[in-house]
């Protein structure tokens, strides 16, 4: 279960590392959210977030002490690190569920592995070893490879590991092997491929091949072959390639004795028993390495493996990347980030949509995926590692307790008189699974029924508890207040076609805007039953199917305790709407492009001009409209007719995300003459909207006309509007005078204009730092620069210097961030953490906290986590009346 860190000694912790300015020299970002469990005996998951100048990070890591280990030697000791994989391409998840894990043990967690060759044979690029055994060398022509190495007793290390392997002939002539399972044959030479050939097809030989089998050749030389399956069991296919190596290969008569000799050698130290190839070092001898400049030096996902000094503990990380919530890292970075985390040697594994991480947790039969792929999904992959531990008594021992769902931004909460259902895995002693249904109970602000479902009575702490046998697991709740509103988790929903699904979840906020979720028991749903399906999803949420082909409509949500309700659209059936016609492509500008023909009317011309010579980048053409294109808020694809000239160059769309994050749709080679429409797609996680931003090509050189770009999505109809009743911090001008002084927010006025109903003015501008005043600590957000553009990295450390001192000032009663809007330079992630640390340190200090933002379109106020939220009309002053320590809420606003 998730255990989040205590805010308070977080806020002291935070004064003394923003005092210290080596602590800042070395860490570029700060931490925003943490998490950590353990999964078995020396192994927990760490999982945090980082907010750094330029982007947003999630990172998993698995933490490993093998001191307990006994590696390779079969017994049943601590945990181990073994190769994953080695069947062909397929995910981690996939190869963890058929790993052998041998008696008395079990799989814990695993990362992908090595590099591999994605547009060939899929095999992996570098060195393998299981058991001691070479499963496959590295590509021919490097003596070694880099690789990730674990020893007999579980200790690991970076080393290189390249191949020693012979051929021997009839009368005794002996031959180099050039490659041994490889993923790619040697230039010249023999290699050999066995049963253990861990790619999905044999590469293509490019020369003769005869099977041997116990040691002799079954059968004549074949000439470039076109089996391309794996060798049988007990059977090895040797390959030729080159004049001298074909010419003796071509000798051979079925009988011969033909012997193939292989294994691993390491440039220093012993043989691993168990190893995974990688590529770039990250961390040597404690000091990170500059990738600067490097072509794989650009910000990506990552997967790397880092060893402390002894190489006992082991760290397997996954940072993903190319997210708007997660940015990836660069070689450089990476390496920073591992020697941060303690690594004294590290190395960088194959990243991009391969980087997946899996872990377990107590009781759990398997281990789950932990990161997000880039992909949208997990890709096959040729190999990884992964951790077993011993499997453990199976007698009951304890329960995971959690609510039904699993961890969330939620987590622990319910709302009073509403009910939040709860699962009890049982675990023995090592974590392991163990049977065992628990009896239920309570303490605190509600009960829990025999069926393990929390019934929340009245708000405050409370903790739900599953025994049996002396075996007890608990979780600690936080009952809500009522709900006050509610709201779905997705406005609309739209699907293609009858038969498929999507789901969504329901969201309440009770009045102090604390959100929890709201189970499909306490809600009552209202839609035309002739055309959807809406049913629960067994994980706390809903899920929706549509019964026609083709349907709008609309579902109604009620709160069965308190009436508060929310509506969601609906919608089913794909349909092609315009987005650039381009009829008006003389105002796209870029290199390369040009006014044209089109379909029908004007079109763009994009003219790939001959590739530069190396090393500098391939060559383009791009377009850019005037403006950026909206599209369709659930758009499933973006398709556009392409005159193409055979040339072999790709059309490829550009579009931006809700938060100006670029995504790029690429096309297929245009290998036709003439129109053709294409339809390209889109990955499932781009935050929507999307805007069109240009269109390029690229490639081979070529000229493409591009015409019509249209957006297949489905159609549900406006989303609905939300009414909210005026915030009580709302008051008139009496309201405001009640209050022991009062403060404005609005444009400057000239001294001679103010009037003494306030005692000072914000404008919003960056007039004056943080003060305190009458027990309320001011804190200026200087809103100029973009979240991304290190303005939010300045913003909250600003914001946590200022929490740190109101948290130890015993006159403060109140802290108030006061910003200029600009909701095009804050993010939605900024402005989530910004409202989650001030809720945090309301909760942790009990005093209280507000946002105040200047020079909004209209005045709102509302709060969310208990903090209220107020936003000024600009042009016109409004005024605030102040009392940090009254005993409810401490402000009253009169709008102006």
């Amino acid at each position: 279960m998730p255990t989040p860190r205590p805010l308070l000694p977080v806020l002291l912790a935070w004064a003394l590392a923003l005092s210290s300015p080596a602590a800042a020299a070395d860490d570029t970002g700060i931490e925003t959210a943490r998490t950590a469990r353990q999964i078995a005996p020396g192994v927990r998951l760490e999982s945090y977030d980082r907010l750094e100048s330029d982007r947003w990070l999630r990172i998993d890591e698995l933490v490993v002490d093998t001191s307990g280990g006994t590696g390779g030697t079969g017994g049943t000791g601590g945990v181990r690190v073994e190769y994953l994989g080695g069947d062909g391409p397929e995910t981690v998840a996939e190869a963890a569920a058929r790993h052998r894990a041998g008696p008395g043990r079990r799989v814990i967690g695993a990362v992908n592995g090595d590099f591999f060759d994605v547009r060939g044979s899929g095999a992996p690029l570098g060195p393998g070893l299981r058991d001691g055994r070479l499963l496959h060398s590295p590509a021919p022509g490097t003596a070694s490879a880099p690789a990730v190495g674990f020893g007999p007793d579980g200790r690991g290390r970076i080393l290189r590991l390249g191949l020693a392997g012979s051929v021997t002939l009839p009368g005794g002539r002996v031959r180099p092997l050039a490659g041994f399972n490889a993923a790619r044959p040697p230039a010249e030479g023999f290699a050999a491929y066995t049963a253990d050939w861990p790619g999905a097809a044999l590469p293509d030989p490019g020369g003769p091949a005869v099977e041997l089998r116990g040691g002799r050749a079954a059968a004549p030389p074949v000439r470039e072959p076109a089996r391309r399956a794996r060798p049988a069991p007990g059977t090895t296919l040797l390959l030729a390639r080159g004049a001298t190596a074909t010419a003796e290969l071509a000798a051979l008569r079925p009988g011969d004795a033909v012997a193939v000799a292989a294994r691993p050698v390491t440039g220093a130290g012993p043989v691993p028993w168990a190893a995974v190839g990688g590529r770039e070092a990250l961390v040597v001898a404690g000091v990170p390495q500059d990738h600067d400049g490097e072509p794989n030096d650009t910000a990506a996902p990552r997967t790397a493996v880092g060893f402390s000094r002894d190489g006992r503990q082991v760290r397997l990380v996954a940072v993903d990347g190319r997210q708007r919530d997660s940015g990836g890292l660069t070689l450089t970075g990476l390496g920073r980030m591992m020697r941060r985390l303690g690594a004294y040697e590290a190395l960088n594994l194959d990243g991009g949509g391969s980087t997946t991480l899996l872990a377990g947790a107590a009781g759990a039969t398997a281990p789950a995926l932990e990161n997000t792929p880039s992909d949208g999904t997990p890709r096959p992959v040729p190999n990884g590692l992964v951790l077993t531990a011993p499997a453990g008594s199976g007698r009951l021992a304890g329960y995971r307790v959690e609510p039904l769902g699993g961890a969330g931004p939620d987590f622990g909460r319910v709302l009073r008189g509403l009910t939040r259902t709860l699962t009890a895995t049982g675990h023995d002693a090592a974590l392991g699974p163990a049977p065992g249904a628990p009896s239920w109970s309570a303490a605190g602000g509600g009960s829990v029924d025999p069926a393990g479902v929390f019934h929340a009575l009245r708000p405050g702490s409370a903790t739900a508890y599953a025994r049996r046998a002396g075996a007890e697991g608990a979780l600690p709740l936080d009952v809500l207040g009522p709900p006050a509103r509610l709201r779905p988790t997705r406005d609309r929903i739209g699907l293609a076609e009858r038969g498929e699904s999507a789901g969504f979840g329901l969201v309440g906020y009770d009045a102090q805007g604390a959100a929890a979720a709201v189970e499909p028991r306490d809600v009552t749903l209202r839609f035309d039953r002739s055309r959807w399906n809406v049913t629960g999803d067994g994980r706390g949420g809903f899920t929706v199917s549509a019964r026609t082909a083709r349907a709008t409509g609309m579902l109604r949500a009620t709160v069965n305790a308190t009436g508060a309700s929310a509506e969601l659209a609906l919608g089913v059936g794909l349909e092609t709407l315009p987005v650039a016609a381009l009829e008006d492509a003389a105002r796209w500008t870029g290199p390369g492009a040009a006014v044209a023909e089109g379909r029908s009317g004007r079109g763009l011309a994009l003219s790939v001009p001959a590739p530069a010579p190396a090393p500098l980048p391939g060559s383009a053409a791009s377009a850019a409209p005037p403006r950026p294109v909206p599209l369709p808020e659930l758009v499933r694809s973006v398709s556009l007719w392409v005159a193409g000239d055979g040339s072999g160059a790709r059309p490829d769309v550009r579009l931006a995300d809700a938060g100006g994050a670029a995504l790029i749709l690429r096309g297929p080679a245009v290998d036709w003459t003439g129109w053709r429409r294409i339809t390209l797609p889109l990955p499932p996680l781009p935050e929507r909207p999307l805007t069109l931003t240009g269109l390029s090509a690229s490639g081979a050189r070529g000229r493409l006309v591009l015409d019509a770009v249209a957006a297949e999505t489905p159609p549900t109809g406006p989303a609905p509007a939300y009414r909210t009743r005026p915030d009580p911090v709302v008051a008139g001008a009496a309201g405001v005078r009640a209050r022991p002084w009062r403060f404005a927010v609005g444009p400057a006025v000239p001294a001679s204009a103010r009037t003494p109903d306030a005692d000072f003015v914000l404008t919003g501008a960056m007039e004056r730092p943080a003060f305190t005043h009458r027990g309320v600590r001011f804190l200026p957000l200087d809103t100029g620069r973009a979240t991304l553009d290190g303005g939010g990295l300045g913003r909250m450390r600003s914001l946590r210097a200022a929490l740190a001192a109101a948290a130890r000032e015993p006159g403060t009663g109140a802290l108030a961030v006061v910003r200029q809007y600009a909701p095009r330079a804050v993010d939605r992630k900024e402005a989530a953490l910004l409202t989650r640390y001030l809720g945090e340190f309301r909760r942790a200090t009990g005093k209280r906290a507000a946002v105040i933002t200047v020079g909004a379109p209209r005045f709102t106020a509302g709060r969310s986590e208990g903090v209220l939220e107020v936003s000024a009309r600009r042009g016109v002053r409004t005024l605030f009346g102040a009392d940090a320590f009254a005993a409810g809420d401490w402000l009253s606003v009169r709008p102006g």
